[in-house]
Protein backbone atom coordinates (compact mmCIF):
# COMPACT_ATOMS: atom_id res chain seq x y z
CA UNK A 1 0.00 0.00 0.00
CA UNK A 2 1.60 3.08 -1.29
CA UNK A 3 1.30 5.68 1.73
CA UNK A 4 0.20 9.61 1.79
CA UNK A 5 1.49 12.07 3.85
CA UNK A 6 -1.19 13.52 6.18
CA UNK A 7 0.28 16.60 6.33
CA UNK A 8 -0.46 16.93 2.19
CA UNK A 9 -4.46 16.18 3.29
CA UNK A 10 -4.81 19.78 5.10
CA UNK A 11 -6.86 22.45 3.26
CA UNK A 12 -4.10 25.35 4.47
CA UNK A 13 -1.50 23.03 2.52
CA UNK A 14 -2.97 22.49 -0.86
CA UNK A 15 -1.32 25.43 -2.37
CA UNK A 16 2.26 24.22 -1.22
CA UNK A 17 1.41 20.86 -2.51
CA UNK A 18 0.15 22.41 -6.38
CA UNK A 19 3.31 24.17 -5.91
CA UNK A 20 5.41 21.25 -5.62
CA UNK A 21 3.72 19.27 -8.36
CA UNK A 22 3.90 21.89 -10.59
CA UNK A 23 8.22 22.46 -9.90
CA UNK A 24 8.05 18.28 -10.38
CA UNK A 25 6.85 18.59 -13.47
CA UNK A 26 8.44 21.42 -14.42
CA UNK A 27 11.43 19.46 -13.29
CA UNK A 28 10.48 16.46 -15.46
CA UNK A 29 10.29 19.01 -18.96
CA UNK A 30 13.55 20.29 -18.05
CA UNK A 31 15.04 16.92 -18.87
CA UNK A 32 15.67 15.87 -15.44
CA UNK A 33 14.33 11.92 -16.11
CA UNK A 34 13.29 10.09 -13.22
CA UNK A 35 15.28 7.02 -12.13
CA UNK A 36 15.25 3.87 -14.03
CA UNK A 37 16.49 2.05 -11.08
CA UNK A 38 13.56 3.47 -8.84
CA UNK A 39 13.74 2.23 -5.16
CA UNK A 40 11.45 -0.52 -3.69
CA UNK A 41 8.98 0.54 -1.37
CA UNK A 42 8.28 -1.27 1.68
CA UNK A 43 5.80 -0.04 4.00
CA UNK A 44 6.80 -0.92 7.97
CA UNK A 45 4.54 -0.16 10.92
CA UNK A 46 5.96 0.99 14.29
CA UNK A 47 3.87 0.89 16.78
CA UNK A 48 1.61 0.66 14.60
CA UNK A 49 2.17 3.62 12.16
CA UNK A 50 3.34 2.96 8.93
CA UNK A 51 6.50 4.00 7.61
CA UNK A 52 8.20 4.00 4.11
CA UNK A 53 11.31 2.22 3.53
CA UNK A 54 13.43 2.41 0.49
CA UNK A 55 15.55 -0.03 -0.64
CA UNK A 56 18.03 -0.68 -3.46
CA UNK A 57 20.18 -3.59 -3.76
CA UNK A 58 22.68 -5.04 -5.96
CA UNK A 59 23.20 -8.78 -7.12
CA UNK A 60 25.57 -9.68 -4.36
CA UNK A 61 25.15 -7.65 -1.39
CA UNK A 62 28.88 -7.98 0.76
CA UNK A 63 26.94 -5.59 3.48
CA UNK A 64 23.94 -3.41 4.50
CA UNK A 65 23.34 -0.24 4.82
CA UNK A 66 20.14 1.96 6.56
CA UNK A 67 20.42 5.75 5.94
CA UNK A 68 18.12 8.20 7.97
CA UNK A 69 17.81 11.78 6.78
CA UNK A 70 17.98 15.14 8.31
CA UNK A 71 15.82 18.13 9.51
CA UNK A 72 14.29 19.35 6.62
CA UNK A 73 13.84 16.67 3.54
CA UNK A 74 12.88 12.70 3.18
CA UNK A 75 15.15 9.85 1.84
CA UNK A 76 14.32 9.87 -1.74
CA UNK A 77 15.88 13.84 -2.57
CA UNK A 78 18.43 13.36 0.00
CA UNK A 79 19.69 9.87 -0.89
CA UNK A 80 18.66 9.31 -4.27
CA UNK A 81 18.70 12.12 -6.34
CA UNK A 82 18.80 11.43 -10.02
CA UNK A 83 20.19 13.74 -12.74
CA UNK A 84 20.34 13.31 -15.92
CA UNK A 85 24.14 13.14 -16.85
CA UNK A 86 25.48 12.97 -13.36
CA UNK A 87 25.53 10.32 -10.53
CA UNK A 88 24.81 11.39 -7.42
CA UNK A 89 22.53 9.17 -5.85
CA UNK A 90 24.39 8.21 -2.53
CA UNK A 91 21.89 5.06 -2.97
CA UNK A 92 23.46 4.10 -6.00
CA UNK A 93 26.87 4.74 -5.22
CA UNK A 94 26.70 2.11 -2.15
CA UNK A 95 24.58 -0.33 -4.28
CA UNK A 96 27.74 -0.14 -6.82
CA UNK A 97 29.75 -1.11 -3.30
CA UNK A 98 27.94 -3.97 -2.88
CA UNK A 99 25.79 -2.24 0.22
CA UNK A 100 22.07 -3.41 0.00
CA UNK A 101 21.02 0.02 1.16
CA UNK A 102 17.84 1.08 3.11
CA UNK A 103 16.61 4.44 3.46
CA UNK A 104 13.62 5.12 6.16
CA UNK A 105 11.08 8.91 5.44
CA UNK A 106 10.62 9.21 9.36
CA UNK A 107 7.02 10.43 10.16
CA UNK A 108 6.44 13.72 8.64
CA UNK A 109 9.12 13.18 5.77
CA UNK A 110 8.15 11.68 1.89
CA UNK A 111 5.65 8.82 2.00
CA UNK A 112 5.29 8.35 5.61
CA UNK A 113 2.24 9.94 7.48
CA UNK A 114 2.47 12.21 10.57
CA UNK A 115 1.01 10.97 13.98
CA UNK A 116 -2.28 12.31 14.43
CA UNK A 117 -1.26 14.99 17.12
CA UNK A 118 1.14 16.42 13.95
CA UNK A 119 4.77 16.72 15.96
CA UNK A 120 7.80 14.59 15.34
CA UNK A 121 9.97 14.18 19.06
CA UNK A 122 13.65 12.58 18.88
CA UNK A 123 13.00 9.50 20.79
CA UNK A 124 9.60 9.00 18.85
CA UNK A 125 12.44 9.03 15.69
CA UNK A 126 14.83 7.10 17.59
CA UNK A 127 12.11 4.36 18.07
CA UNK A 128 11.05 4.54 14.79
CA UNK A 129 14.66 3.83 13.57
CA UNK A 130 15.04 1.09 16.11
CA UNK A 131 11.60 -0.51 14.74
CA UNK A 132 12.83 -0.54 11.28
CA UNK A 133 16.12 -2.17 12.47
CA UNK A 134 14.58 -4.60 13.82
CA UNK A 135 12.60 -4.89 10.83
CA UNK A 136 15.57 -5.44 8.72
CA UNK A 137 17.15 -8.29 11.39
CA UNK A 138 13.80 -9.92 11.14
CA UNK A 139 13.74 -9.82 6.94
CA UNK A 140 17.00 -11.51 6.51
CA UNK A 141 18.14 -13.08 9.80
CA UNK A 142 21.14 -14.53 7.89
CA UNK A 143 22.26 -11.50 6.57
CA UNK A 144 24.87 -9.12 7.94
CA UNK A 145 23.86 -6.69 10.79
CA UNK A 146 23.41 -3.34 9.19
CA UNK A 147 25.35 -0.36 8.87
CA UNK A 148 23.17 2.86 10.45
CA UNK A 149 23.98 5.86 8.86
CA UNK A 150 23.10 9.41 9.73
CA UNK A 151 22.76 12.70 8.37
CA UNK A 152 22.33 15.95 10.11
CA UNK A 153 19.43 15.36 12.14
CA UNK A 154 19.62 12.29 11.32
CA UNK A 155 23.08 11.49 12.92
CA UNK A 156 21.66 12.38 16.25
CA UNK A 157 18.65 9.79 16.19
CA UNK A 158 21.19 7.32 14.37
CA UNK A 159 23.11 7.95 17.71
CA UNK A 160 20.35 7.61 20.05
CA UNK A 161 19.32 4.60 18.28
CA UNK A 162 23.01 2.63 18.88
CA UNK A 163 22.43 3.87 22.26
CA UNK A 164 19.51 1.86 22.89
CA UNK A 165 20.15 -0.91 20.82
CA UNK A 166 23.57 -1.89 19.90
CA UNK A 167 22.75 -5.20 19.08
CA UNK A 168 20.98 -4.71 16.06
CA UNK A 169 23.80 -2.97 14.00
CA UNK A 170 27.24 -3.59 12.91
CA UNK A 171 28.29 0.41 12.97
CA UNK A 172 27.64 3.71 12.96
CA UNK A 173 28.04 6.16 10.71
CA UNK A 174 27.67 10.10 11.35
CA UNK A 175 27.85 12.86 9.01
CA UNK A 176 27.02 16.54 9.48
CA UNK A 177 26.45 15.92 13.18
CA UNK A 178 24.61 19.27 14.03
CA UNK A 179 24.68 19.42 18.12
CA UNK A 180 25.51 22.84 19.39
CA UNK A 181 24.24 24.79 22.43
CA UNK A 182 20.58 25.39 22.09
CA UNK A 183 19.77 22.25 20.00
CA UNK A 184 17.63 21.48 23.06
CA UNK A 185 15.35 24.21 23.27
CA UNK A 186 11.96 24.05 21.92
CA UNK A 187 10.47 26.04 19.18
CA UNK A 188 8.51 29.22 19.62
CA UNK A 189 4.72 27.68 19.48
CA UNK A 190 5.83 24.11 20.51
CA UNK A 191 3.17 23.47 23.44
CA UNK A 192 0.48 23.84 20.16
CA UNK A 193 -0.68 22.53 17.28
CA UNK A 194 2.02 22.01 14.54
CA UNK A 195 2.66 25.03 11.88
CA UNK A 196 2.81 23.04 9.11
CA UNK A 197 5.21 25.51 7.24
CA UNK A 198 5.34 25.51 3.80
CA UNK A 199 8.97 24.61 2.13
CA UNK A 200 10.87 27.33 -0.05
CA UNK A 201 13.30 26.61 -2.88
CA UNK A 202 15.36 28.89 -1.08
CA UNK A 203 15.44 26.34 1.97
CA UNK A 204 16.35 23.37 -0.15
CA UNK A 205 19.54 24.64 -2.04
CA UNK A 206 20.69 26.57 1.32
CA UNK A 207 23.14 23.78 2.45
CA UNK A 208 25.05 24.17 -1.31
CA UNK A 209 27.58 26.43 0.13
CA UNK A 210 30.32 26.05 -2.37
CA UNK A 211 29.02 26.72 -6.18
CA UNK A 212 32.64 24.80 -7.35
CA UNK A 213 31.52 21.67 -5.66
CA UNK A 214 28.05 21.04 -7.52
CA UNK A 215 26.43 22.09 -10.50
CA UNK A 216 23.55 24.16 -11.28
CA UNK A 217 21.61 21.71 -12.90
CA UNK A 218 21.87 19.03 -9.97
CA UNK A 219 21.37 22.28 -7.59
CA UNK A 220 18.17 22.61 -9.27
CA UNK A 221 17.22 19.22 -9.20
CA UNK A 222 17.48 18.73 -6.18
CA UNK A 223 15.55 21.75 -5.29
CA UNK A 224 12.35 20.53 -7.20
CA UNK A 225 13.08 16.67 -5.58
CA UNK A 226 12.72 17.99 -1.98
CA UNK A 227 9.63 20.58 -2.77
CA UNK A 228 8.21 17.91 -4.57
CA UNK A 229 8.72 15.02 -1.47
CA UNK A 230 8.40 17.99 1.26
CA UNK A 231 6.29 20.33 0.11
CA UNK A 232 5.11 20.89 3.64
CA UNK A 233 8.02 21.34 6.80
CA UNK A 234 8.12 18.84 9.58
CA UNK A 235 7.38 20.00 13.07
CA UNK A 236 10.23 18.63 16.11
CA UNK A 237 9.26 19.64 19.63
CA UNK A 238 10.04 18.18 23.04
CA UNK A 239 13.95 18.76 21.89
CA UNK A 240 15.18 18.56 25.52
CA UNK A 241 15.10 14.57 24.58
CA UNK A 242 18.09 15.66 23.08
CA UNK A 243 20.29 15.91 26.11
CA UNK A 244 19.99 11.64 26.05
CA UNK A 245 22.86 11.80 23.40
CA UNK A 246 25.60 10.83 25.44
CA UNK A 247 28.89 9.05 23.08
CA UNK A 248 30.07 7.48 26.47
CA UNK A 249 27.13 4.69 25.18
CA UNK A 250 28.22 4.13 22.07
CA UNK A 251 30.41 0.75 21.81
CA UNK A 252 29.91 -0.30 18.13
CA UNK A 253 32.37 0.78 15.64
CA UNK A 254 31.60 4.27 14.62
CA UNK A 255 32.88 6.82 11.78
CA UNK A 256 32.21 10.36 12.56
CA UNK A 257 32.83 12.02 9.20
CA UNK A 258 33.17 15.99 8.85
CA UNK A 259 32.65 18.04 5.84
CA UNK A 260 35.46 20.71 5.95
CA UNK A 261 33.60 23.33 4.72
CA UNK A 262 30.56 22.88 7.09
CA UNK A 263 28.83 25.18 9.06
CA UNK A 264 26.78 22.79 11.35
CA UNK A 265 29.36 21.02 12.27
CA UNK A 266 31.51 22.46 15.03
CA UNK A 267 34.97 21.37 15.57
CA UNK A 268 34.82 21.55 19.55
CA UNK A 269 31.77 19.19 19.21
CA UNK A 270 33.13 16.61 16.61
CA UNK A 271 36.23 16.43 19.22
CA UNK A 272 34.28 15.96 22.42
CA UNK A 273 32.36 13.16 20.51
CA UNK A 274 35.15 11.41 19.52
CA UNK A 275 37.00 10.71 22.36
CA UNK A 276 33.56 10.05 24.33
CA UNK A 277 32.83 7.63 21.43
CA UNK A 278 32.91 3.86 24.36
CA UNK A 279 34.98 1.81 21.09
CA UNK A 280 38.50 1.37 20.02
CA UNK A 281 37.41 0.57 16.51
CA UNK A 282 36.61 4.24 15.59
CA UNK A 283 37.91 7.17 12.66
CA UNK A 284 37.07 10.84 12.60
CA UNK A 285 37.58 11.95 8.96
CA UNK A 286 37.35 15.17 7.97
CA UNK A 287 36.28 15.58 3.92
CA UNK A 288 38.22 18.76 2.09
CA UNK A 289 36.36 20.46 -0.56
CA UNK A 290 32.79 19.56 0.54
CA UNK A 291 30.33 21.27 2.89
CA UNK A 292 27.45 20.14 4.52
CA UNK A 293 25.83 18.03 1.81
CA UNK A 294 28.96 16.62 0.52
CA UNK A 295 28.06 13.22 -0.45
CA UNK A 296 25.65 15.07 -3.16
CA UNK A 297 29.30 17.65 -3.65
CA UNK A 298 32.53 16.81 -6.17
CA UNK A 299 34.10 14.83 -2.92
CA UNK A 300 31.30 12.21 -3.64
CA UNK A 301 33.81 9.90 -4.91
CA UNK A 302 35.95 9.91 -1.45
CA UNK A 303 32.62 10.09 0.61
CA UNK A 304 31.68 6.46 -0.83
CA UNK A 305 35.34 5.29 -0.82
CA UNK A 306 35.28 6.01 3.19
CA UNK A 307 32.20 4.23 3.43
CA UNK A 308 33.79 1.05 1.45
CA UNK A 309 36.83 1.03 3.54
CA UNK A 310 34.91 1.19 7.00
CA UNK A 311 31.89 -1.53 6.25
CA UNK A 312 34.79 -3.88 4.56
CA UNK A 313 37.93 -3.16 6.77
CA UNK A 314 38.14 -6.44 7.43
CA UNK A 315 37.95 -7.86 3.63
CA UNK A 316 34.96 -9.63 4.70
CA UNK A 317 30.94 -8.92 4.84
CA UNK A 318 30.59 -6.90 8.14
CA UNK A 319 28.62 -7.63 10.93
CA UNK A 320 28.18 -11.36 10.24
Amino acid sequence: MKIRSTCCSMATEQRPVRAARCLLLLWLAAGFALADNAPLPHTVEVDGHPLRVWEKAPVVPRSRMLLVHGRTWSSRPDFDLQVAGESLSLMDGLVERGVRTYAVDLRGYGESPRDAGGWLTPLRATDDVIGVLAWLAGQAPEQPKPYLFGWSYGALVAQLAVQARPDLVAGLILFGYPKRPGIDQDPAGADGPPPRQPTTAAAAGADFILPEAISAVAIDAFVAAALAADPVRADWRALAEWRWLDPSRVTVPTLLLEGFHDPLALDDEQAALFAALRTDDKAWVVIPGGAHAAFLEQPRGYFLTLLDTFMHRDGSAAGR
